[in-house]
Parts: C-alpha cells; structure tokens; sequence
C-alpha cells in the first residue's frame, strides 16, 4: 500500500476525531462546569446539546448537495474549518446563548465530514479496501474521544484553554486533510443526481438509525454527570470517558466483522452490547469497575454502530457512496437532537436512573430492524474504482441487488 493511502486513512480519521470527539462531543465532558458557570439546569443542558444535533442534520443535508459537485477535498475542509470556528466560539462564550451558538456550529462540522471522506474513499479505494477504510476512518471518534479525555481533566477549571487546544490541534489536523485529499477526489456533477431516490431499504435504514441516535444519547450527554455525581470524583469520570473512547477504536473491525459473522448477527450484537452499556451505568453508577466496563462497552458498541450504519448506507446506494452515508448519518443526529432534551427532562423529573433505562430500551429497539435480504451480508459494502473491483462490481448485478 502506497504512502498516500496511509496518509488518506489517517487525515480521515484524524478531522473525525476533531470534529466527533472535540467539536461534538466534548461538551459532554464539560456538563459540570457548564452548569455551574452559565447556571443551567438539565433540561437547558440538553437543550444546548441538541443544539450540537440539529446543526449536524442542516449542514449534512448541505454537504449531500453538494459534496459532489465542489468535491470531497473542499468539503472536507470545509468540515475542519467550522469545527475550528464552532471551538473557538465556545471558548470566548460568555453567556448560555453563545455557548449554544458555538455548541451549534461546531456540531455542524461532522455534517460536512462524513459524506466527502466516504466519498473520496469509495473513489480511491478497491470495494473490500473502502469497506475496511470506512470503519477504520469512523473510529477516529474514538481517538478523538481518547485525547479529549486528559486535557479536559487536566484544565477542568480552566475550559476555556482546554477547548483552545482543541481548536488548535483541528487547525493542525484541518492543513493535514487539504493535503492528503489533494488529489484523486475531484468535484464530479454527473454523479451528483445517482441514487437520490427512496429504495426499498431506506426506511430500514432510517428508522435503525433514529433509534440508534436516541439509544446513545444519555450516555453522550448527561454520561460524564451521572459518572461524576455518583462516584464523586472527576477523575474517575474522566477516566471513563477516554476507556470509551479507546474502545471505541474497536469500532475500526466493524468491516471484518460484516464479512465474517455477517450483517445481521453484527448487528443485533451491537445493538444489545449498547443498550446493556446504558442501562448498567444506570444501575451500577456506585461502582467503579461496573462504570468502568459500561463505558468500555458503550465505546465500543457506539462506533461500531455507527460504522455499520455506514456501511448499510452504502449498499443501499452503492452508486452514491457519500448519500447514503449522509442519510444514515442525518437520521442518527435526528434521534440524538430529538432525545437530548427529552433525557434531560426525564433527569429533572425522575432522575439519572429511570432516563438511562428509557433510553437504554429506545436503542433496544432498532435490534428489530434487520436489513432486508441476508444474502448482501456476503457483499463487499462499498464500491471502488480500482481496476480489478469496477468489472467485479458490474459482475454481481450492481446496486438495486445489493440494498438492505
């Protein structure tokens, strides 16, 4: 493999990692102090966090429109600059209202980086190389979540410099992206129209996806509080946040995963793995090693929910990569914008405990959700445009065979 497919793999999971991990959901690191400084009580709390939520839907309807026609390395860009401008806005906040403003634009960032990246990968990549590549590039959340750990705990009372390193380090990692995308990914309008059509799997795809949103929710949001507040140590909380994060880096196997267990039975596991996460935080929020284990979980199963969302969205519509991706992604933001501030009023009105396990069975419930032919779990996910892969791809039938 040639230097720039390294370089390609990890620029991608780098400005996900920034804007996953640092823009969107670092805030949740930062519940304590928020609350304290801008004298916000639970249900504010989650309504600022949907902010977050709600940003990413608008900017990733405006990256499907677009991503194709300006091309994946300038949306990409794109992406590393309204995280930097989302950052630095939280860190000068000096109200609710503009810590809210920056919450929101930061969280617009990871709208604009999903589609360009999975679309420069599909281009560049052969079709079993691009499925492993997506998942390895949607792991860098994890990464993300892992580094954002130690700053915050190290500068807890000093947020504001802590969220300028953040700001920083996505300048950095944003300079990185404009190189390694330099080339072999440009604007193309005749595939901008392919595949925009509701299929067969999209309302599957839809529905997993709200639910898989909603089900993660309290953890990302109010997670971080429940573990402070019940264990009375910010570093134990913290702590816990960057297991997640590590584990979240598991999500890196999810493809592998596909291609041996199949897409079914992946999928059920994860979904229970992350409904069982929340739920046993609920219970267990006492005791270290079970708050511990659950984040380690949640980590894990998170990420590599999300991967498998994007790889169903890429059968789906394997002849629009960077679509389904964003669709599945619109629809996961959805389910978090929507339950951010349904968790935070359920905290106000019964507690951590009983709004952890509302939640924990919201997420149980996209297990029902299969995708809807088994026989595309032994389908590579996404298309490439190696030589050896296009006849390949043309070989099996093309796209309408393999959606789920």
């Amino acid at each position: 493999m040639s230097r720039s497919y390294y370089s390609l793999i990890g620029a991608g999971a780098a400005l996900i990692g920034c804007c996953y991990g640092f823009a969107r959901f670092a805030y949740g690191l930062f519940v304590p102090v928020f609350t304290d400084r801008f004298e916000l009580n639970a249900t504010v709390i989650g309504l600022v966090g949907a902010g977050s939520y709600v940003g990413y839907c608008a900017a990733i309807t405006v990256a499907l429109v677009y991503s194709d026609r300006v091309g994946a390395r300038r949306m990409a860009v794109a992406a590393g600059v309204v995280a930097t401008v989302g950052i630095l806005v939280v860190t000068a906040a000096q109200s609710a209202a503009v810590l809210a403003i920056g919450i929101l634009v930061a969280g617009m960032s990871t709208g604009l980086a999903s589609p360009p990246l999975a679309s420069a990968l599909a281009q560049r990549l052969s079709a079993e190389r691009a499925d492993r590549a997506q998942t390895i590039v949607n792991a860098g959340t994890g990464i993300g979540v892992v580094v954002s750990g130690p700053i915050a705990l190290a500068l807890l009372d000093q947020w504001r410099l802590a969220w300028a390193i953040y700001g920083a380090i996505t300048v950095a990692v944003t300079a990185w992206v404009a190189f390694a995308l330099r080339t072999g990914s440009q604007a193309s309008r005749s595939s901008a129209t392919v595949g925009r059509r509701f299929r067969p799997g999209t309302a599957g795809l839809l529905v997993a996806s709200v639910l898989t949103g909603a089900g993660s929710i309290a953890i990302w949001n109010f997670g971080r509080d429940l573990i402070g507040a019940a264990s009375g140590g910010d570093a134990i909380a913290t702590a816990a946040w960057m297991l997640l994060g590590a584990a979240g880096i598991g999500g890196a196997f999810g493809g592998a995963a596909v291609h041996r267990l199949g897409f079914s039975r992946t999928w059920v596991a994860t979904v229970t793995a992350m409904a069982a996460a929340t739920a046993g935080l609920a219970l267990a929020a006492d005791h270290v090693a079970a708050i511990l284990v659950s984040a380690s979980v949640f980590g894990a199963a998170y990420i590599g929910l999300s991967g498998l969302l994007l790889l169903w969205g890429t059968r789906v519509y394997p002849d629009a990569a960077a679509y389904g991706v964003g669709l599945a992604f619109f629809a996961i933001a959805a389910g978090q914008a929507i339950g951010a501030p349904v968790v935070g009023a359920l905290i106000e009105s019964f507690g951590y405990q009983v709004a952890f396990l509302v939640f924990a069975a919201a997420g149980a419930l996209s297990m029902l959700v299969r995708p809807a032919s088994a026989a595309t779990d032994e389908v590579p996910v996404s298309g490439g445009d190696g030589d050896d892969d296009r006849g390949g791809r043309d070989r099996r039938g093309g796209g309408d065979q393999r959606q789920l």
